[in-house]
C-alpha cells in the first residue's frame, strides 16, 4: 500500500515560527545559493587546506641527499608491485627472452576469464583447474618478487641454499 504525503500547512502559526526561525528547511529543501555555495563550502575549502598545511608542518618531507649522476646506487630498485618484473629482466640472460616473457604477463592475465568459463561455479573448489592456476601464479609471483629483493647471487634460490 502506498504511503500518502500529506503537505503541511503552511497557515499554521506554530510552524510558520519554526520557518522563521530556519528549523523547516529539511521539508522543503534548502537552496544552495547562499547556504551552502557561500557559508558552508568556504568553510570545507578552509577546513580542508588548514588540515594539509597543519599536517606539512607537523609532519614535514624529508629532504634527501642530492642527487649525484656520477655515482649510481649498487643496487636500484623498483617500486614493490614491480619487483617480479624487475626480476625476471634481471635473471634471464637473453634481454629479447626477458622482453617475451614481459608481454606474457599480461597476455596470461587476458587469458584468466576464459579458463573454465563453462562452469558457472564461483566455488574455487569446483573449478580445479583456474583454482590450480591461480595459486601457482601467486607463488611464482611471490618467488620472484622476494628474488628481486636479494642480491642477484642469491635470487634464485632466495638465499636458502
Amino acid at each position: 500500500m502506498a504511503k500518502i504525503q500529506v503537505k503541511p500547512d503552511l497557515s499554521d502559526p506554530q510552524l510558520r515560527a519554526k520557518l522563521k526561525r530556519g528549523m523547516g528547511h529539511n521539508y522543503y529543501g534548502e537552496p544552495a545559493w547562499p547556504n551552502d555555495l557561500l557559508y558552508i563550502f568556504p568553510v570545507v575549502i578552509m577546513g580542508t587546506m588548514a588540515l594539509c598545511i597543519g599536517l606539512a608542518v607537523l609532519d614535514p618531507a624529508l629532504v634527501g641527499e642530492p642527487a649525484n649522476p656520477f655515482a649510481t646506487p649498487l643496487e636500484i630498485l623498483p617500486e614493490w608491485y614491480l619487483y617480479p618484473a624487475f626480476q625476471i629482466l634481471r635473471v634471464v640472460p637473453n634481454k629479447l627472452l626477458g622482453i617475451a616473457l614481459q608481454t606474457a604477463i599480461p597476455l596470461g592475465l587476458m587469458l584468466i576469464p576464459f579458463i573454465e568459463n563453462v562452469n558457472k561455479f564461483q566455488n574455487p573448489f569446483r573449478r580445479p583447474v583456474a583454482t590450480s592456476m591461480f595459486l601457482f601464479g601467486t607463488l611464482v609471483t611471490l618467488y620472484l618478487g622476494i628474488g628481486a629483493t636479494l642480491p642477484i647471487d642469491k635470487s634464485l634460490t632466495l638465499g636458502l641454499f
